[in-house]
């Protein structure tokens, strides 16, 4: 396999930041003191470039072109780079001047542009331009080109100020220019700030290359890009747009500090490499807050395969930040009083929470959701998901009224549709809620059909709709939508229910071997879905394997031990089409009472 020509995958690969720089320093003296005490001025210069020498180019990547007298030419691998060491002259020569008096400081004076590769003594049109832009610096200023400030991230390499055009000697035109300084202190936002804000917010850096031939990080923008690109389509996800997180590229930045920076509660950070076509890539998910690392693994793949989006890195990915984000979240929200529980604790932990089907978690969760709306949260999520848990506690069999459950989940849905008719979750909820309680299929197809207007990526609206379809004796479309259902949805933490209502898809198109392969799946991450059970039992039928459907049937039992074929008749939104009659036979061939 050819490697692929990676300077070919994106024309502006290689960011402003990252050229070259040449930066011209040169020491300012009054010409009073160089006339009384020149050799002191010289002794004070030759202190500054033996510390720049040795404390600053070792630390950002620098070289010594050449010693100019009373200046120096340095040259540097990138911007910031150059910038840092700028600053840390600037710094240095503070240092020095402590205590003295005014008219026996050291002042320095820079100028800075972008620039080619430099070889020994050729100044190319980089040095040239630094050159005539030290025109334009006082003491102690720093003066830079346009390129130069188009590789600087304002308030983290520095503070700058628009000189506007500026004519200087020796151009027909003028330059545009800019004075720069050290950035000032940066508050650090609450990362509590809101009970509005239900969603935690992810900062994704793009990943770094420790290739020898370099790259230039290709490859870690494109897997940050699309991992925004499919993270920012989930709704209990807030993702810190790619323009600020791609300010982070190439900086060795804590997760505090890009969580502070960018107001996230997580960081996903990380760093590669690529050998011949193989890619090896490291990564890591680190609360803002406190620095500590909740996920880190080591991934591989095939270069020509990331570069062409071949997904399953990707999705891989994906469904590793939003496990362990959901993980995270799950204890903060039992662990913490309510009143001191930020919103997206809440709602994450009382969806987690509602998905394990035990009695005492699915309480919890009614909790969590319902302390939300009593903290006055006008927000649809929370009343969308209130919707959900009240058509889950019909599904498992808990309610002791299942009318008015159905009524209390239709008016949340409304409610959070009055909030936000757009919603593409709660349009989800809402077919749903039509769907499963209310036997309205018409209805519920409308709600899919907008829900996915809205969000073409609502991989629930896609796996309730595919369900919707196998209630319609419609087994090939039923097929189709939740098995994109399927591919759309590596970040759901509850992959259970969309392998169990994959399965019901694929019973209804007769493809008894892969629900079987579904249902076992959904078995082996939670047992307590009753409707996986019988997914399974019918599966197992048809297959032959009559005794363990009989097995199965004793288990579902013991899950709900009032169950009949005829009642279930009467609650399933099946009842009608033909894999109810099916499995309705089967029920009563493996043992469930009639």
């Amino acid at each position: 396999m050819a490697e692929p020509d990676l300077a070919e995958v994106r024309p502006d690969h290689h960011a402003a930041w990252a050229r070259r720089a040449v930066l011209l320093v040169e020491i300012v003296s009054s010409g009073r003191r160089l006339e009384q005490d020149e050799d002191s001025v010289g002794s004070d210069w030759r202190r500054v470039t033996d510390r720049v020498k040795r404390d600053i180019l070792p630390l950002t990547n620098g070289r010594l072109i050449r010693s100019l007298g009373d200046g120096m030419l340095l040259d540097f691998e990138d911007v910031r780079s150059a910038m840092s060491a700028a600053l840390a002259i600037q710094e240095q020569c503070a240092r020095a001047n402590g205590g003295r008096a005014p008219d026996r400081q050291i002042l320095l004076r820079m100028a800075m542009e972008a620039s080619d590769a430099i070889v020994d003594d050729v100044l190319d049109r980089g040095v040239d331009l630094a050159v005539r832009l030290m025109s334009l610096a006082g003491p102690g200023d720093i003066v830079v080109s346009e390129p130069v400030r188009d590789g600087l991230t304002p308030g983290l390499d520095a503070d700058i100020e628009d000189l506007g055009d500026c004519a200087v000697h020796g151009n027909r035109e003028p330059v545009r220019a800019y004075r720069v300084g050290a950035p000032g202190p940066q508050s650090m936002p609450s990362l509590a700030a809101s009970v509005e804000e239900l969603a935690p917010s992810v900062a994704i850096v793009p990943f770094v290359s420790l290739s020898l031939a370099n790259d230039h990080g290709v490859i870690g923008e494109i897997l940050a890009e699309e991992l925004i690109r499919w993270l920012s389509r989930a709704p209990d996800l807030k993702l810190v747009s790619r323009l600020s997180t791609r300010a982070f590229n190439g900086r060795c930045a804590s997760p505090r500090e890009v969580g502070g920076r960018l107001g996230a509660d997580y960081v996903l950070s990380g760093a590669y490499r690529v050998r011949d076509v193989h890619f090896k890539l490291d990564v890591e998910l680190a609360e803002a807050r406190t620095g500590r690392i909740l996920w880190a693994e080591t991934l591989e793949d095939n270069v020509a395969a990331i570069v062409d989006g071949e997904q399953e890195l990707i999705g891989h990915l994906i469904s590793a930040v939003g496990n362990a984000i959901a993980r995270r979240e799950l204890p903060l929200s039992r662990s913490r009083a309510l009143p001191t529980l930020e919103g997206y604790a809440m709602l994450m932990g009382a969806i987690s929470l509602m998905h394990r089907l035990s009695p005492p978690d699915f309480g919890e969760a009614h909790r969590l959701l319902q302390a939300l709306t009593d903290r006055g949260v006008h927000h649809p999520l929370p009343m969308a998901w209130l919707a959900y848990w009240h058509v889950l506690r019909v599904q498992q069999g808990w309610s002791d009224d299942s009318q008015r459950d159905t009524y209390t989940a239709a008016e949340y849905t409304k409610r959070a549709l009055g909030m936000d008719p757009d919603n593409s979750l709660a349009l989800a909820v809402n077919g749903f809620v039509h769907m499963t309680l209310l036997k309205r299929f018409e209805a519920a197809q409308e709600s899919y059909q907008r829900a996915l207007a809205v969000n073409p990526s609502n991989a629930l609206a896609w796996l309730l709709k595919g369900a919707l379809h196998a209630f319609k004796s419609d087994g090939a479309r039923a097929v189709e939508h939740t098995e994109r259902a399927l591919a759309l949805s590596p970040l759901d933490p509850h992959r259970y229910l969309y392998d169990t209502l994959a399965a019901t898809a694929a019973l209804a198109a007769g493809r008894y071997y892969r629900a079987f392969e579904l249902a076992q799946r959904a078995l082996k991450a939670n047992r307590r879905r009753p409707s996986t059970l019988r997914s399974l039992m019918v599966a197992q039928w048809q297959l032959g394997q009559h005794e363990e459907a009989r097995q199965v049937a004793q288990e579902l039992l013991r899950l709900q031990p009032d169950m009949t074929v005829g009642e279930w008749l009467k609650s399933t939104p099946a009842a009608n089409c033909a894999l109810g009659g099916i499995a309705a036979e089967v029920f009563c061939k493996a043992g469930i009472p009639a």
